[in-house]
Formats: C-alpha cells, structure tokens, sequence
C-alpha cells in the first residue's frame, strides 16, 4: 500500500474524509483525527459567497492549528468567479488544497447546472478546472465527480480526462449517477475504469462502511486511495479501523460498548463549543448526530428524545449517565448504509441542459449565496 500523493502533500493512509454539509466541521474533522490519518475536508464553500465575503462562509474556513494539509473545497459554476475564489484563497494563505465540487446532487444544486449536472456541459467544466488550476499557482487542486447525470448521460471517463488535462493533482470519483442519489450500490467497476485511463491518482468513493470495504475497493479498482462520507456518521472510529486495514493491521471493526460511545459523544459535543460562539449553539448542532451514534443500540425513545433536545454540556452528562454503558455494540449496523439513503429520482436540470454539451455560457442565477450545501 502506498501514501497517496496530492500535489507536494504525502497523504497516509491515503483516506479522504469528504465534506458534508453540516457535518465537516473543524470539530468533528478533529475527531476523526483523533481516530486516524488522512485528509480531512471542510464543508463546501461556495465561491460567490468567499469571494463577496459572506461572514457565515468565512467562519467555515477554520482550521485547528495542527490540521495540515489544510483541505477546502469548493462549489461553483462560474469559471471567473471560481478563480477569484482560488485567488483568494492562495493569496489570504487560507488553505493548502482546494477541491472543486462536481459531485452534489442536491436538487437545489442541479437544477442551476451545478455539482454533478456540470460535466455534462464539457466546455464550460473544462474552463472552470483550467482557470482554477491557473489561479492556484503551486497549491494543488483536485476535482471529485460523480458517473454522471443519469446512465444515459455518462460524463466520467470525459471530465476525468479534461481535468487531468488542465493540471488537476487528483481525481475523486463516487461511484454513482445523480439520478441515484443515495441510493443502491456504488458502481466500483467505473472508478475501475476512470483509474486505467488517467495517470493522476484517482480516488474511489462510495459504500465504503468498514475496513475491509477500503481493501476491497482499492483490490477492485486499483484506486490511488478511498472516500469517506457517510460511513463515518456517529462513528468517527471507522477512520482508526481504516488505518488498521490499510496498514496491514487487520480488518476487525471496532465494537465500542454504549460507555464507550457516550464518552465520544461528550467529546464530539466539547470540541463543538471550540467551534460555536456558544455552548447552546454547540449542542444544538450536535442533536443531528446523536441518532447516528445511538444506531441499533437498544436505547429507548423517550431517552433518545432526551438527547436530540439537549442545549448545554451539562444536560448532555446527564442524559449520558442513564445510558446504559455495558450495552455491546450491535453488530446487525456493521456494514450498512448511514445517513441519506434516498430513492433515485429524475434529474433537475435548467431547461435544455441536455440539448448540448459545448455550450459553455454560464447558466442564470447559478451561484449559490449559501456555503454548506
């Protein structure tokens, strides 16, 4: 197994946290430090939001001290604006590696031609990868995509080959269209085939929930290194069990007993007051994790309400306290799907999106304000 190289950065094991809006946050990156290495992304920031200076969006470009490869990525649909963003960035010193974001499938996001609907417009992907690899001078800038916008619109092999072109250090490709959503199986044969035709390191990302899912993909796919989004919700420890795989460790998950995970969930919930401007607003973020770290525990309603409702560090010990610590981990929730599990559906798009693929004027009102997803 070797480090995984992302421009001048030597990345071991070559573990890839993906950024999730919400979730990927200084405190929750600094979690999952804790457990293992790799490299640890922030919530996606939109370009028009850096570039106005949006408040909320510089917030979010936080950094713990020791966090380096300092890794940010980034969404937009503008080639101009994107490169006053990645000007930004390398000129303010704010991160070491930015990644472009033409992988989210969030309505909200497609129907502007955005995220995963973007590559399909091949003239206009190729201009904004090219201009933001140009504006990045010596910081490295890496490209993470989805298939396509459905099977019958396939735009991976075609954008991994115009990003590799314009200068990208590394491709990430997750292993699903847009139209799947969340849904299914990961498509591993696809990052197989994107990995023979580019010669940059190529990530795979997609249903990895353990371990031994990382071997396997990267025994299938001959990958360069893995990405890690949901499988890490409520269980920051897949990144120690990742480690282990990938340094020949073994492949046994972690099985932490109730105790055990309450003690990461009152740490998770401390290195969110680090993070909030108060502790209210620290817990109150934390409530979205707490029925991801209670999965298949048999813990009753009453008490998950309890804790999905907590507003200070005090209250969150003392719902903590009725748990029941001794409670082994259950197994049933090894190896399955966390979060978003939604159903495929069709693809909004901006009228005539699929008409051609060298249009490369950027779409009305495609920008989004909002950093995060």
């Amino acid at each position: 197994m070797r480090p995984l190289h992302v421009g001048p950065y030597e990345v071991w094991p070559p573990v890839v946290l993906a950024p999730m809006a919400g979730i990927t946050n200084a405190a929750f990156r600094q979690l999952c430090r804790e457990q293992g290495g790799g490299l640890y992304v922030c919530e996606m920031i939109t370009t028009v939001a850096l570039v106005e200076r949006n408040p909320k969006t510089l917030k979010m470009i936080a950094f713990g001290p020791d966090e380096r490869p300092r890794s940010l990525q980034l969404y937009g649909v503008d080639p101009d604006v994107t490169a006053k963003a990645v000007r930004i960035v390398v000129e303010k010193d704010l991160a070491d590696h930015i990644d472009l974001n033409f992988g989210c499938p969030v309505p909200k996001v497609t129907r502007r031609g955005g995220g995963s609907a973007l590559p399909w417009r091949r003239r206009l992907f190729a201009k904004i990868v090219r201009q933001a690899v140009a504006a990045a001078g010596d910081v490295p800038v890496t490209v993470k995509m989805r298939k396509g916008i459905d099977d019958d619109h396939l735009t991976y092999r075609e954008a991994g080959l115009i990003a590799q072109e314009s200068g990208v250090a590394a491709v990430a490709l997750h292993g699903r269209t847009a139209a799947q959503r969340y849904s299914g199986t990961a498509d591993w044969d696809a990052i197989a085939d994107l990995k023979q035709h580019l010669d940059v390191p190529v990530l795979g990302n997609g249903d990895i929930w353990e371990g031994a899912d990382a071997l396997r993909m990267l025994a299938h796919t001959g990958a360069d290194g893995v990405v890690v989004g949901r499988g890490c919700l409520g269980r920051p420890w897949l990144f120690r069990d990742l480690e282990a795989a990938l340094t020949g460790r073994g492949t046994e998950p972690t099985l932490p007993a109730l105790g055990e995970v309450a003690a990461m969930m009152r740490r998770h919930a401390e290195l969110l007051c680090g993070v909030f401007p108060t502790e209210r607003d620290a817990c109150t973020d934390f409530r979205k994790h707490v029925a991801w770290y209670l999965k298949g525990f048999p813990v009753g309603g009453d008490v998950r309400r309890a804790l999905a409702m907590v507003s200070s560090l005090a209250e969150l010990d003392d719902q903590l306290a009725v748990l029941d610590g001794a409670l082994p981990f259950p197994q049933d929730a090894l190896g399955q799907p966390r979060g978003r599990t939604n159903s495929p559906g069709k693809v909004a798009l901006p009228y005539g999106w699929l008409d051609t693929r060298d249009d490369e004027s950027v779409p009305e009102g495609a920008e989004l304000a909002d950093s995060g997803g």
